[in-house]
């Protein structure tokens, strides 16, 4: 949304809020439905509403905020650290809502393809985190018990799911945010990716 601000303007910070909010819940309403549907789909949706809320910005932005949605840049100490965690013998992966493709798509754009060891969609499981059938890839994938998996995550909902599933949850809180659900804490706190190399 940032790349676009200007051109949506006044409303960008509002709009892009609710369209964050709508696409996740979606993922919640169709996974307590028991339903699925590919996540570009719901993003898409939760766009389309979000431009419907705010008649006022220009339609034809949707196909420029889609792409740039795709092609997101990861923070600036995201490869280092993962390249670091590597060369620590630690495997690294992704657990993404996101179905493969976006997935693929955005791992290219971040540059981020030769230092991780899998990138998982929950397109297999055919529901959405928080659900526990969308945290079991991870342990079937990496080969790797969950107690024994550091599960990073900038969502506090997703850390809260994680720390429920069984896995060491890790926030990551850029924005120093309020915790909402402190009966499922994280192990750890941070403010950025690298921290997790210091003791």
């Amino acid at each position: 949304m940032q790349r676009h601000a200007a051109s949506v303007g006044a409303e960008a910070a509002a709009l892009s809020e609710t369209w964050r909010q709508k696409q996740l819940e979606y993922t919640w309403v169709l996974s307590l439905m028991g339903r699925y549907a590919p996540f570009r789909d719901l993003t898409e949706r939760a766009l389309d509403y979000a431009l419907a809320l705010y008649p006022g910005v220009d339609p034809s932005l949707r196909g420029p905020l889609l792409d740039a949605y795709a092609a997101l840049d990861a923070y600036p100490e995201v490869p280092a650290t993962l390249d670091a965690l590597r060369q620590a013998g630690l495997q690294t992966a992704i657990l993404s809502n996101g179905d493969a493709a976006m997935l693929d798509e955005a791992v290219r754009a971040a540059d981020l393809g030769g230092r991780l060891d899998a990138v998982i969609s929950v397109d297999p499981a055919g529901i959405f985190k928080t659900s526990p059938g969308a945290y079991d890839l991870a342990p079937e994938r990496l080969g790797i018990p969950a107690a024994e998996i550091l599960f990073v995550s900038s969502n506090r909902w997703d850390v809260a799911g994680a720390a429920a599933y069984g896995f060491v949850p890790v926030w990551v809180n850029r924005a120093r945010r309020p915790d909402e659900y402190r009966d499922l804490a994280p192990a750890r706190i941070v403010d950025r990716l690298d921290a997790l190399l210091r003791p």
